[in-house]
């Protein structure tokens, strides 16, 4: 098969589109053609070695997949699956960890998964659609709903709101019916978050988001309950832990799901048990996530945002304007 591989960690010129061996099936697994492949925030850091998890080499990235049953393990041909169904790829795997991560990647023409891994794809939901939803907007229902509850009327303020799983939390916060406040550090980047929905949007290269917050919804007061947001999405971590619980109204809850400007923060607990503040961890998203996720879209109530739909051969170009932060939403790569 054809391949997106890198056999050395470093910058996109370590990528190569190459000839790559055919997945080798075991009895549970199942081949799928790739129709459709994502990127995520992750492959930069994958590719650069800047993360401790044992990444396999050669490698191959590309965490969300969609594609089409080719061939079926021996005990996978039970009649749960067939050759030709559409399918979506829950790509965490027992005992091999995330695909793209720690297993090989979608970018390329066939990967080998579990059949428990697989999930149907509906009728009304597109391969491009269907790859775009695993990893940012799963995650980002299972922290806004399962873990969050962010409910109607409520205000959400959304850090690092340009990204898959940002862009994700502001169409999801829009559709529980809260009031959204969405950050950025681009216009262009702005404007678009306007069209998805945000009702306020706020570039953090020239403003400061707690003092917008304050601004708008004043400084919280425990006493009579008033000021600040509540809820806070950030999954960005680093100096903006602290400002962020300092957006939050009395009772108010923090949501991450991750930390990409660095896990090591400063904190003030005066905040947090003045305002009796709630820190709420979310740890990735459920099989049942995912397959909320493409009915919300094939239904019509959610449309991801997509940043370019290319063919895999320019996977060195996606990553790297991943690098340059040059991404508004998803990328997603045609075998």
């Amino acid at each position: 098969m054809k391949a997106m591989v890198f056999h050395e960690h470093g910058g996109v010129e370590k990528l190569h589109y190459q000839d790559f061996p055919d997945p080798e099936l075991q009895p549970g697994d199942c081949l799928v053609r790739v129709k459709a492949v994502a990127l995520n925030g992750f492959e930069p850091m994958i590719l650069q070695k800047t993360t401790a998890l044992p990444t396999p080499l050669p490698m191959i990235p590309g965490g969300d997949i969609a594609g089409e049953i080719v061939e079926l393990g021996s005990a996978a041909n039970d009649g749960q699956w067939r050759v030709g169904d559409r399918v979506s790829i829950y790509p965490m795997v027992p005992d091999e960890g995330m695909t793209g991560e720690t297993r090989l990647g979608g970018c390329c023409e066939l990967v080998r998964i579990p059949a428990g891994n697989l999930l149907p794809v509906p009728d009304d939901l597109d391969f491009v659609r269907a790859a775009s939803l695993p990893i940012a907007y799963g995650t980002a229902l299972r922290m806004m709903v399962s873990r969050g509850r962010v409910a109607a009327g409520e205000t959400v303020l959304i850090l690092g709101a340009t990204g898959g799983v940002g862009t994700a939390c502001v169409q999801l916060a829009k559709l529980l019916g809260a009031e959204v406040i969405a950050c950025g550090s681009a216009d262009w980047k702005l404007e678009k978050l306007r069209e998805l929905g945000a009702d306020h949007v706020v570039d953090t290269s020239r403003e400061d988001f707690r003092k917008a917050v304050w601004e708008r919804y004043g400084k919280p007061h425990m006493r009579h309950k008033t000021g600040g947001v509540d809820v806070v999405i950030n999954y960005i971590g680093g100096d903006t832990w602290v400002d962020g619980c300092r957006a939050l109204k009395p009772g108010g809850r923090m949501l991450t799901c991750g930390a990409s400007a660095g896990f090591q923060t400063a904190n003030d607990l005066r905040y947090i048990w003045t305002y009796e503040l709630n820190l709420m961890g979310s740890n990735g998203w459920r099989p049942e996530d995912q397959l909320e996720m493409m009915a919300m879209v094939a239904d019509g109530r959610i449309e991801p945002a997509l940043h370019a739909v290319r063919p895999l051969t320019e996977t060195p170009i996606s990553i790297q304007e991943l690098i340059e932060r040059q991404v508004f939403g998803k990328t997603v790569l045609l075998p």
